[in-house]
């Protein structure tokens, strides 16, 4: 027997992060790796990407989504240009994750991300832009915001007309711009209240220190001060917060997008969500470097945090972790009507799911109980199978036998 319910939405992703999935856990001696390891073979793959394996890899990416019962992500975007920071021409880099979601059939927000310094120092100096970094930057606010116009029209010539590839924007983080970068940046949000705008926030210790030495506010306080938190911004991660910034999230009606697996992953902590849900903040769920691609381990995995957290079961009840996944995950991307009739149905009586109260199936099930994946009305894929593509597995192969640079 299946169940059919609506389809979670990825708030929150990275597509060249899959890459690091097995990879970053030993360093060369093998010894647990740190952060650090993890740092070093991201810039490295951020490195070595073109337009043309970042078409393969995002398709393949996109397709594991699917499979899996995502179906709409929201791309945090910042890897623009050429390995010497040169532009591309016409968007390469763009047009190809939007060829790749077309491929996949799943609704993409490309959250094109502004990226303008190397970060700042523990003092709250900011830093030059590495090598890789070159990649990221366009310049200034203004260059920026030149691109993302015209981006508009690329993004809408990949869709051909489908209405699944839209454009978003995203701030890196408030160690990627200066404070008078950040004010450029809240005018032409202003001016455009309805594009989904997304920022990386507190998401370690470390970050909250420099950004408060260097404008002696938290990040929320900050963002705050330009009038950049409401309903249409997104924090993503916000793990590490004051009683103070929980309330400023929750007043303005803010969305968090949380990465349960990754945090965990990268040993980031557990953010507190059950208290920025009673102030008023909307919860989402991504799965950004895509430690696993599964909405059900991801929902789960949030109320796991909070048990683990608190030493409290019932944190969030299982249709509070659908509607993270589902109403906000939509809310924060700007999809909510367009993928109204976006559906997965999920078995309801396989070895791990037989037995479950059909409400509770967020905590039992997992992505190898998704038999059917629809969106925009089109079936396109069911049972660890993509309908076009697929095995994904068999387009990870691919990629590395065209690629090899990237194993």
């Amino acid at each position: 027997m299946t169940l059919t319910v609506e389809a979670p939405v990825n708030a929150h992703s990275h597509a060249f992060h899959r890459l690091l999935r097995g990879r970053t856990h030993a360093g060369a001696d093998g010894a647990p790796a740190d952060f650090w390891r993890w740092r070093e073979q991201m810039y490295r793959l951020a490195g070595a990407l073109t337009p043309e394996s970042m078409e393969r890899l995002a398709t393949a990416v996109y397709a594991e989504m699917a499979v899996a019962g995502w179906t709409a992500v929201g791309e945090f975007h910042y890897l623009h240009h050429a390995p010497d920071g040169a532009a591309y021409p016409d968007h390469a880099m763009e047009r190809a994750l939007a060829r790749a979601a077309r491929a996949a059939g799943i609704r993409l927000v490309l959250l094109d991300t502004c990226y303008l310094q190397g970060g700042l120092s523990p003092e709250g100096r900011p830093l030059p832009l590495g090598e890789v970094q070159r990649r990221y930057a366009d310049g200034d606010v203004a260059a920026w915001a030149s691109r993302w116009a015209s981006l508009e029209d690329a993004l809408a010539e990949e869709d051909g007309g489908a209405g699944l590839v839209s454009l978003g924007a995203a701030v890196h983080s408030l160690r990627a711009v200066d404070s008078g970068q950040l004010a450029e940046l809240a005018d032409w949000a202003a001016d455009r209240p309805q594009v989904p705008l997304h920022v990386h926030l507190s998401e370690q210790p470390a970050e909250n220190a420099a950004v408060q030495a260097a404008h002696g506010l938290s990040p929320a306080a900050l963002l705050h001060s330009h009038q950049l938190l409401s309903e249409r911004l997104s924090a993503v991660h916000a793990t590490h917060l004051t009683e103070t910034d929980i309330g400023l999230l929750g007043r303005t009606g803010s969305t968090v997008v949380m990465c349960p697996t990754t945090e965990a992953d990268l040993g980031d902590g557990i953010g507190p969500a059950r208290e920025l849900a009673d102030a008023g903040a909307s919860i989402a769920l991504g799965s950004d470097q895509h430690v696993v691609l599964d909405p059900l381990v991801e929902m789960r995995a949030m109320e796991h945090g909070e048990r683990l957290r608190t030493g409290r079961r019932g944190r969030f009840s299982p249709a509070a972790l659908r509607t993270a996944a589902v109403a906000a995950g939509r809310r924060s991307l700007g999809i909510s009507a367009a993928a109204a009739e976006d559906v997965i149905e999920l078995d309801d009586s396989s070895m791990r799911t037989i037995g479950s109260d059909p409400g509770q199936l967020p905590m039992t099930a997992t992505a190898a109980d998704v038999v059917a994946v629809t969106v925009a009305g089109e079936r396109i894929a069911g049972d660890g199978v993509h309908e076009r593509l697929g095995d994904p597995a068999e387009l990870y192969q691919s990629l590395f036998a065209h690629h090899p640079e990237l194993r």
